[in-house]
């Protein structure tokens, strides 16, 4: 049995000759270009990453994309494949983009971690997926993946018919509001809308209702950072200092935390922890600045960095009055590291009252 457009359409498989595929249609519909065909319960053979594939990776080094999202991966070696791709047709460029395995493979699911160590970070694409492992697995597949992708450190996007009737009404069912709150109040770093904005009636208006729920659901979720850090141990520096800004911002009722960074890692270890307090993200990089744009929590802002620490903080706390994300009086927690700019070097926590 083959499934088109997310299993829309269903063909039964009569015969097979050489490379013709004989089927029947037993559920018929409109079907458009460059939809996706799935085999009932996995199976297909075709390979991660085609020609085609590896001809748009070159493409989008050129212009230095910041993720890659590769569809369809089986396993580690085939997101480890994309990531040399990546770096050999980056290299001209002096780029390395982030990598998002999109999880909608039946035969990825045993090998979520391994995936995920070899990537950035997943997305959890519903549509295939569903297809392959059945509607009713995908809702507890989605939250072992979110759990999972934040406890190894990486991000998470969840895709896939999240506000699907807004292609051609105006609001949402409310049943597509509880989706999409509910992969919020999971943990989801980011909720991705599909052919609701790329051929809908209504994409302005999709894109403020799903901002309205995440934004509730942000505001409600239950903040147990002691639970978090209960029997963890953290061996490097920069992560022990993260760790401690979340802990210490969170007990004082900091106004925001903030971040100093080069590489992005320590806002990144933050965002993998739920708090209230904002995580505003300075950087001189530009391509770290969009990167961190998919953290959870995080508002990554460019600031050039000057060597000198004193002044660096300084500049820091001018740049955050300005933007009026704290004022005299406000408390906030900052870290950074010594020497200025060395990536992975954060090993300063500093707790200020804005002057």
């Amino acid at each position: 049995m083959l499934l088109l457009n997310d299993g829309l359409i269903v063909l039964d498989v009569t015969a097979i000759k050489g490379e013709a595929v004989h089927t029947v249609v037993r559920l018929g519909g409109e079907l458009s270009n460059n939809k996706g065909i799935n085999k009932q319960g996995g199976g297909l053979t075709a390979p991660a990453l085609t020609a085609k594939d590896m001809e748009d990776i070159r493409t989008a080094m050129s212009f230095q994309a910041d993720y890659v999202a590769v569809s369809f991966p089986k396993n580690a070696t085939d997101m480890e494949m994309a990531r040399q791709l990546c770096n050999v047709a980056g290299a001209e460029f002096k780029h390395k983009p982030g990598l998002i395995a999109k999880i909608e493979r039946a035969e990825a699911i045993p090998h979520l971690e391994s995936i995920l160590a070899a990537s950035d970070g997943i997305m959890v694409a519903r549509g295939d997926l569903a297809v392959e492992v059945g509607n009713a697995a995908v809702p507890a597949l989605q939250k072992r993946m979110i759990k999972m992708a934040r406890e190894m450190d990486k991000v998470v996007i969840t895709a896939t018919q999240m506000m699907e009737s807004m292609i051609t009404n105006p609001v949402p069912t409310r049943a597509e509001v509880s989706d999409v709150a509910n992969a919020v109040l999971d943990g989801t770093d980011a909720v991705m809308l599909s052919a609701e904005t790329a051929s809908g009636k209504f994409p302005l208006e999709t894109v403020i209702e799903m901002s309205k729920v995440c934004e509730a659901a942000e505001g409600a979720e239950d903040v147990k950072l002691d639970a978090d850090f209960t029997g963890k141990t953290f061996n490097r520096i920069d992560q022990s200092i993260a760790m401690g800004a979340l802990f210490t911002a969170h007990h004082l009722g900091a106004k925001a935390i903030v971040a100093l960074t080069d590489s992005g890692s320590t806002p990144l270890w933050m965002s993998r922890h739920r708090i209230h307090v904002p995580i505003y993200a300075l950087t001189p990089k530009e391509t770290t600045q969009r990167k961190m744009a998919l953290y959870r929590n995080v508002r990554p802002l460019f600031m050039e960095i000057v060597s000198d620490r004193d002044s660096a903080l300084s500049a820091a706390e001018s740049h955050l009055k300005m933007r009026g994300i704290v004022k005299t009086g406000d408390v906030y927690a900052i870290t950074c590291g010594e020497p200025m700019g060395a990536p992975g070097g954060t090993n300063m926590l500093k707790i200020c009252s804005a002057s």
